[in-house]
């Protein structure tokens, strides 16, 4: 490539990125929910026993206990797994956030003896087991009533009505399809997902990315739940576009730096005879892609190299060929209490140069359920609801 390549290259290359940054920093700020008013509320009184319904679930006053703080699941939806990966989730989220959210399944709303809606039942649990900061009311109760084929996402009155229509959607495109089709587990897993991240602007394990990271997750998952039979035509046009471009600007004609005359495209059988050892080398070793340009009128000799995608080989810093060759072996592993160690080991298969690097291999973390603050919680903090929140039926 000429020098007026490379720089429209480059410009093209900085558009790219900083649209991408761009829109990745918009798309992860507008996803960060504004912060709740404070309405403080008494706190009600802590569930202490009672009668068993609903298969052995405990009821007080008509309505559910509760006997975990994270999730609940009378009707036995969600498997050990599951259940395990849901409680870890929603103890990151109050260990991230201080937000106390809660799932809770049940067969029929009959079996505590209630005949209203679920709106009802659900408000009269929220308030009941006091899901929430007490001063933000930033609680979040998640109700699915098997039988009734009914479910409710309460929220604490923090929120007002601003997360209705939001939960509504997360209702109607991530609970209620897998609902339909009997997929409870599914769809409380993905359902949960969308809620954390409509109340708190971010998915499980995403905490502590930067704006711009959480923005592009964002886009990578709507992207996903387009479908692979929309997605998949517009990721092949695109790739379509870019090794187009690509080609032409590899292939273009171009003038010669002498006498400005056009170049020709020397054949493959003879660019050899215009490449130096490193330079076949590299192409044996599919590091490089050289294509060689002659002037059919002063004979001028222009070779340009491109890097070839998915190769293993950098460059030597001896010789400055794409030539060098690294292995790492483990010299001490790591583990949840110490970093381990690495050595790179390199070697130029061109001039024989060799050099070593010691890396540090970061130690490995611990399960999130056997770690956070949230899992040694006792109790809700004593958050009340005005009812607002969203609900959905299949």
């Amino acid at each position: 490539m000429t020098r007026h390549d490379l720089k429209e290259a480059a410009y093209a290359l900085a558009a790219v990125v900083l649209l991408g940054l761009g829109l990745g920093y918009l798309v992860g700020r507008a996803a960060t929910p504004p912060s709740q008013d404070l309405i403080a509320t008494s706190t009600p009184p802590a569930f202490d026993g009672g009668a068993r319904a609903d298969g052995g679930a405990p009821t007080v006053d008509g309505i559910p206990g509760w006997a975990d703080l994270y999730v609940n699941d009378y009707q036995n939806l969600l498997d050990d797994g599951a259940e395990a990966a849901l409680r870890a989730d929603l103890i990151e989220l109050y260990d991230q956030t201080g937000i106390e959210m809660t799932v809770l399944t049940i067969s029929e709303m009959i079996a505590y003896g209630h005949t209203g809606s679920i709106e009802e039942l659900a408000t009269k649990t929220f308030n009941a087991w006091g899901i929430g900061d007490a001063g933000r009311n930033d609680g979040v109760l998640v109700l699915v009533s098997r039988f009734d084929r009914a479910m409710r996402i309460e929220v604490g009155a923090g929120y007002d009505t601003r997360l209705d229509d939001p939960l509504a959607e997360v209702i109607g495109d991530h609970f209620l399809p897998e609902f339909r089709e009997d997929k409870y587990q599914t769809g409380i897993l993905r359902g949960v997902h969308e809620t954390i991240f409509t109340v708190a602007g971010a998915y499980p394990g995403t905490y502590a990315q930067p704006v711009i990271q959480r923005g592009w997750g964002v886009i990578a998952r709507r992207a996903q739940d387009m479908g692979a039979a929309i997605l998949a035509p517009i990721l092949a046009a695109f790739g379509a576009a870019w090794l187009a471009l690509r080609r032409y600007l590899r292939r273009r004609p171009r003038p010669c730096p002498e006498c400005g005359t056009v170049m020709e495209k020397a054949p493959e059988a003879t660019e050899d005879d215009h490449l130096n050892g490193g330079q076949k080398l590299e192409e044996f070793l599919r590091s490089v892609d050289y294509d060689v340009w002659h002037c059919p009128d002063c004979a001028h000799i222009t070779v340009h190299g491109y890097k070839r995608w998915g190769g293993r080989h950098s460059v030597c810093t001896n010789c400055g060929f794409r030539t060098f060759e690294s292995t790492s072996p483990v010299l001490e592993a790591a583990t949840t209490s110490r970093a381990g160690r690495k050595r790179l080991d390199y070697n130029c298969r061109h001039c024989g140069h060799r050099d070593h690097e010691i890396r540090t291999i970061p130690k490995l973390s611990e399960s999130k359920s056997s770690s956070g603050g949230g899992s040694s919680r006792s109790s809700f903090g004593g958050g009340r609801s005005s009812g607002g929140g969203a609900s959905g039926r299949w």
